[in-house]
């Protein structure tokens, strides 16, 4: 469910008309529901109720501080992968004892910001990363928190470039090692071992892999409490499907995700840790885009939009759908034609979708993708020097700029000239 809803034959942001907001800050850009993020975050919270547990958002999928600071204000914490990331956590008003950090490549640099600063736990990808951060901790004087990810080999049945559980992925320590590394971890005075890590992957659509993995780690689980390791604390990382059409087969929800981790990990008695992202950002945003020109071709006709790839670039990158709707509403018996649909950017992979079923549209037509809040203006670039779009945060009838689109001027003058030219 969102709160993007055709009224009197308008499409609005819960009480504000989407074409009023393009009218102030112009096309294209980025909108998110407040009451959409909100609703989403408290679905997971809800589905964990009972057992004690925290909800880090993983905020790769949309990280403006506006966004952060409305799901930490409802009690989420957060999920980071880089020293920016952890930057923007803090400066949005999240302690570091609610912030992971994970990722495969931590500097030493971004282990001590995050010691000095607080961190949670980090999430240990490696044997060398696990050497490196006890010694950055040891030169603080610290122990550093830390759990160990675990690659299970789970095929999650999502798309090649977002699974991370399989054996030929990058992620994690295989778990068949998993007893002998952490034994090297127990040996080292800078770290605290306080659990286990494990993600296989991100959009899926069925439970059965999650229950896979989480059988593992299970096993896993009393294999180290064996071995004398204190684990009491099971990240369970993040990865649940959003709906991206609406007509396709609706992904599980929260509340049955939350009961299958009941009835695989609820007897060990260990807190736990999701990291979801995409579900709760994901149908929250929409991207709105203006009809530049409709175009005829050979066989087929073109809307060439004002957005671009270097704006949503998930269908060029992923061959990722997203239903696109015109903002003014269309009649019921309106027929429908097909259409690629296209931005402006000189590549041929600039295509949104091809031959796309849509209502009459005219040049200067506003239209909106849907479920574009997650992973939209967080992968978004300034290619052909196309300024990065603006985001705006609605919340009921109210809504607000939360990043500008920058002048021709501002991208220019970051350019220094050398003295030689």
């Amino acid at each position: 469910m969102d709160h993007f809803l055709y009224h009197n034959g308008a499409l609005y942001a819960e009480d504000v008309p989407v074409a009023e907001i393009a009218a102030q800050v112009g096309t294209p850009f980025y909108c998110y529901s407040t009451a959409t993020l909100l609703r989403h975050y408290r679905l997971f919270d809800e589905a964990l109720a009972g057992m004690n547990h925290v909800v880090c958002y993983a905020m790769k999928a949309a990280s403006n501080q506006a966004i952060l600071k409305t799901l930490a204000e409802a009690g989420a914490g957060m999920d980071v992968v880089s020293g920016g990331e952890y930057a923007r956590a803090i400066a949005a008003g999240v302690p570091g004892d609610r912030i992971v950090f994970s990722g495969v490549g931590k500097t030493r640099d971004e282990m001590r910001a995050a010691l000095e600063g607080g961190i949670r736990q980090f999430n240990l990808e490696s044997e060398p990363e696990m050497e490196v951060l006890n010694e950055v901790a040891l030169s603080l004087g610290v122990q550093a928190p830390v759990t160990v990810r675990v690659n299970p080999d789970v095929d999650a049945k999502t798309h090649a470039k977002i699974a991370t559980g399989k054996s030929e992925n990058k992620f994690g320590i295989p778990i068949a090692r998993a007893r002998e590394v952490y034994a090297r971890a127990a040996q080292l005075p800078g770290l605290r071992v306080v659990g286990i890590d494990v993600h296989i992957g991100s959009q899926l659509t069925d439970l059965e892999p999650f229950r896979l993995a989480y059988r593992k780690v299970a096993e896993l689980t009393r294999a180290l409490r064996e071995d004398g390791h204190d684990i009491h604390r099971l990240d369970l990382g993040g990865g649940l499907g959003i709906p991206y059409t609406r007509s396709n087969e609706a992904p599980p929800l929260p509340i049955e995700y939350g009961a299958m981790i009941r009835e695989e990990l609820g007897d060990l008695g260990c807190e736990i840790e999701i990291e979801p992202g995409r579900l709760i950002a994901g149908n929250a945003g929409i991207m709105v885009s203006k009809v530049v020109y409709v175009k005829s071709g050979e066989g087929r006709d073109f809307l060439i939009l004002d957005g671009a790839m270097n704006d949503l670039v998930r269908p060029a990158m992923y061959e990722a759908h997203h239903d696109i709707i015109p903002i003014i509403e269309p009649e019921a018996a309106a027929e429908q034609r097909p259409y690629d649909i296209v931005g402006p950017v000189c590549e041929t992979g600039d295509t949104f979708a091809k031959q796309r079923m849509m209502p009459p549209v005219a040049a200067g037509d506003l239209v909106a993708f849907r479920s574009a809040g997650a992973y939209g203006a967080v992968m978004s670039s300034e290619y052909n020097t196309r300024p990065l779009i603006p985001e705006v945060l609605v919340k009921g009838d109210q809504f607000a700029v939360i990043r500008s689109r920058p002048t021709f001027d501002e991208i220019i003058n970051r350019d220094t000239i050398p003295s030689w030219l």
